[in-house]
């Protein structure tokens, strides 16, 4: 009996259970056969009309800064010169009327559109390098209060090594957006881009924050991106990036796409980093750079395992130039730079970016690792002079994008190289020069044009004097013996 009572009980749970998914899986249908509308809670409706309010508002505050400029780039053709005996009568009778008197020279015309941020209210707007290069004119045209406002802008300064401009209007009274300091951006932060893609006039796109300190991505010398999935289209370059409190934290530059259109991936320079650019652009035309004087390169797990280190975190010393800063303060090859007044050493171009940011003349301290131990190093930073301004790889002769350090000990006996080989090893060679085809990482350059080469700067100052196009003879040492390889553009 106790034993039917408990099936029953069994039974009448299954059902329940049963029913419960039933109705999980269907609306609840009223008596009138219709089902019922989910409702949607106040305080649900209350926290997402807020947030729509607040980016509208955002967006309204920082759209009138943002303008669309357009270039005009004219570019002529020469006038084709032929012999005098081509315009005679008898030779166009046997070879036609092609070969006639030399052609009138032409030009061929090319607009392209970007953005701009306006930066003062007395005209001056921060842009992309590679918006208003080689423009033969300059229109911008200001959007306040659904009226349009076309003026003609003149070019300040411009910054290939960051791909930022200054250009100028004559205008007054002009709307802004305040800075923001985006060393303090997070990832998972909101943002929001506003610019002008495919000539459509003040678009908003938002998105995340997907990554900060983006480098080696291959837009620019110096590079510190922050990286987002907003919609950034052609277009949008040289527009404004905002954070929630409506404060400019970047300068929409590039994307990465493989059709061409928007992907998810987008980048921006740091407002911080264009912020000292634009300034001194407009205060001396050209942009100062601090200069420590050292060759440095990643960490390796290869060579931090060589220097016995735990982590691969900093920028190893390759080399040390003459009279430099560093060579004052004390830095020698092979020390590690781990910290950079207060502020830790990542990579290279962590490094790199802070000490290009420091005005000459400034005392800075570092810690550096040297032979297992961390010593504290003060220098001097001095002004990066104008001979060196070319970072290596960074040429305009076929050994373009080929980038080398000094051999090390611990390379010798890491690529088995006799000690009687002397010259500078390619640690990476880019994507796009012409050295790519006959050169490899790990080959050792010991001669270039017939001149020896034993060390990264008489590397630099050979390849410094080679113009375009021209040839080049080189004496590689590669799978133990040396070889002659020529390279051309052509």
């Amino acid at each position: 009996m106790f034993l039917k009572e408990r099936q029953r009980i069994l039974i009448l749970i299954v059902i329940a259970f049963a029913l419960s998914l039933l109705f999980q899986n269907h609306p609840i249908v009223t008596a009138n056969g219709y089902a019922e509308t989910p409702r949607i809670s106040k305080d649900s409706i209350d926290i997402l009309t807020k947030t729509t309010r607040a980016m509208a508002e955002i967006a309204e505050a920082v759209k009138p800064a943002v303008v669309n400029i357009s270039t005009l780039r004219i570019i002529r053709t020469p006038e084709e010169r032929f012999h005098p005996f081509f315009d005679d009568p008898f030779f166009r009778r046997f070879f036609g009327d092609e070969f006639g008197p030399p052609r009138i020279p032409g030009e061929q015309r090319t607009v392209s559109l970007g953005s701009g941020v306006i930066v003062s209210p007395q005209g001056h707007i921060l842009t992309n390098n590679h918006v208003i290069k080689d423009a033969t004119e300059i229109k911008v045209l200001l959007l306040d209060n659904k009226r349009k406002k076309e003026f003609k802008g003149r070019i300040i300064g411009t910054d290939p090594k960051t791909d930022l401009a200054v250009i100028k209007i004559d205008a007054k009274n002009l709307p802004t957006i305040p800075w923001g300091d985006s060393n303090k951006l997070r990832v998972g932060e909101i943002v929001l881009a506003i610019g002008n893609p495919y000539g459509l006039n003040q678009t908003v796109t938002m998105g995340i924050v997907s990554a900060v300190g983006r480098a080696d991505v291959g837009i620019a010398d110096y590079e510190d991106f922050i990286q987002t999935d907003a919609a950034i289209n052609p277009g949008n370059s040289g527009g404004a990036m905002v954070n929630t409190k409506g404060e400019l934290i970047g300068i929409n530059t590039a994307i990465f796409s493989v059709t061409g259109g928007y992907q998810g991936i987008g980048f921006a320079i740091p407002s911080n980093m264009a912020k000292a650019v634009m300034d001194s652009l407009i205060k001396k035309g050209k942009v100062i750079r601090g200069w420590l004087g050292v060759s440095i390169q990643p960490l390796t797990p290869e060579i931090a395992k060589q220097f016995n280190l735990k982590e691969e975190h900093g920028a190893l010393v390759g080399d040390v130039f003459e009279g430099s800063p560093a060579e004052k303060a004390g830095i020698i090859r092979g020390d590690i730079i781990i910290e950079y007044e207060g502020k830790g050493v990542d990579e290279p171009y962590n490094l790199r970016n802070m000490v290009a940011n420091t005005p000459p003349g400034t005392e800075v301290e570092m810690k550096v690792i040297r032979e297992g131990r961390i010593k504290s190093i003060k220098a001097t930073i001095g002004e990066l002079p104008v001979k060196t301004q070319a970072l290596p790889g960074e040429y305009e002769s076929a050994l373009r994008g080929v980038s080398i350090q000094n051999l090390t000990p611990e390379l010798y006996r890491q690529l088995n190289i006799p000690l009687r080989i002397k010259g500078v090893v390619i640690t990476d060679i880019k994507e796009g020069s012409p050295a790519r085809e006959k050169l490899r990482r790990g080959d050792i350059i010991q001669e270039i044009n017939r001149k020896k080469i034993e060390n990264a700067t008489e590397y630099e100052k050979v390849v410094s004097e080679i113009k375009a196009g021209e040839s080049i003879l080189l004496v590689v040492f590669r799978g133990g013996s040396s070889v002659f390889i020529t390279l051309s553009d052509k």
